[in-house]
């Protein structure tokens, strides 16, 4: 009798066994309609997308980790230049396939077309602004009456990149004359150079061995602008630069000088240079304002032939930012300044401009 019952025991564990392993193996049956459902949901779900989809309401300062926040950052960056890039693509065919009857070209939106009307804007054809400029500071050398002297000197014990900046800059503007301060005052040196008959006086101001002021006297009668000098580039520190400047005078150009303040600097700078530019030398300096920061450049034309024409940098290359304008001669104590810079008060807006 034990050996029996041990045996069906036995016989009935094996079969249970084989009735879990069923149980296990057995995949439930699902309804081919569902199936259909499920790989059509799948297959959308699995399309290949461009780039990184976000949520709408996901932020990529949300990530905490470093390292995966720049990563996703510049995925959704590329993910965008794509995007701008096919819709420029598309925007160009149809421009193509319309021909003539394309629609006109959106203009792009920037600091400087929207820009804050100035109510002191210089309409060319105005009265009175050719009054002003006609009985101005600036009246004898524009009438011809004088021709343009400049003594270009330093602030007490220059370094050696501010004296090597001051003598390139003496290349630059015909008949400049580079002088040593030897601790003299400004008040001292002004006198002496009206009895010289120089006409400007240009002061360049250093800080730390670099350097970042730049005064410019109109003598004899001022006005006096006080400039902030930064990017200086020398000859030597510029690439594909071209030969040495030559004695030619060079030819002057303004650019978007528009204000009444504007005119008046742009003044300051056109009477440094003699009246008739030599162009056979195919010189040209260049004073373009831009958000109120005056670039300077000084370049040569190269004839390629008759049609094309390149411009060749010889340097050196400087930016200003004005500070005050001062009338009459220079004078910190009691000068009467026309304009001066309050940067708290006067950069409340990005697209104001004074010049």
């Amino acid at each position: 009798m034990d050996s029996t019952e041990s045996t069906t025991s036995e016989s009935v564990a094996k079969k249970k066994g084989k009735t879990k392993k069923l149980k296990r193996n057995v995949k439930p049956v699902k309804d081919p309609v569902q199936e259909m459902d499920q790989a059509e949901g799948e297959a959308t779900e699995t399309k290949p997308v461009s780039g990184v989809c976000f949520p709408p309401t996901f932020s990529v300062s949300e990530i905490k980790n470093k390292q995966r926040r720049h990563a996703m950052f510049l995925k959704f960056k590329e993910e965008k230049r794509k995007q701008k890039l096919e819709l420029k693509k598309k925007k160009k065919k149809e421009r193509k396939a319309l021909g003539d009857e394309a629609p006109p070209k959106e203009v792009p939106k920037t600091i400087e077309n929207q820009r804050i009307y100035d109510e002191t804007t210089v309409n060319p054809e105005d009265e009175e602004v050719a009054f002003d400029e006609g009985t101005d500071e600036f009246s004898a050398y524009f009438n011809r009456l004088t021709n343009p002297k400049v003594l270009i000197t330093t602030s007490d014990r220059p370094r050696g990149r501010t004296v090597r900046f001051c003598e390139q800059m003496a290349t630059v503007i015909p008949h400049a004359h580079v002088y040593y301060r030897r601790g003299l005052a400004l008040k001292r040196v002004i006198p002496q150079c009206i009895s010289r008959d120089f006409t400007y006086l240009i002061v360049v101001n250093e800080d730390r061995k670099v350097p970042n002021g730049l005064v410019l006297c109109h003598l004899p009668d001022g006005p006096t602008a006080h400039f902030k000098l930064s990017s200086v580039r020398l000859r030597k520190e510029m690439k594909r630069r071209g030969k040495e400047p030559t004695e030619h005078v060079p030819e002057v150009i303004l650019n978007n000088f528009t204000t009444r303040l504007g005119h008046s600097i742009g003044r300051l700078f056109a009477a440094l240079f003699p009246h008739d530019p030599q162009f056979v030398g195919r010189q040209v300096a260049t004073f373009h304002n831009q958000r109120d920061f005056i670039f300077f450049r000084f370049h040569r034309y190269i004839f390629k032939n008759e049609k094309k024409v390149g411009i060749q940098e010889l340097g050196p290359r400087f930016t200003l930012k004005l500070r005050s304008l001062q009338k009459g001669t220079f004078d910190s104590k009691f000068g009467e300044y026309e304009w001066v810079h309050k940067r708290h008060e006067m950069d409340s807006s990005r697209r104001k401009f004074h010049l």
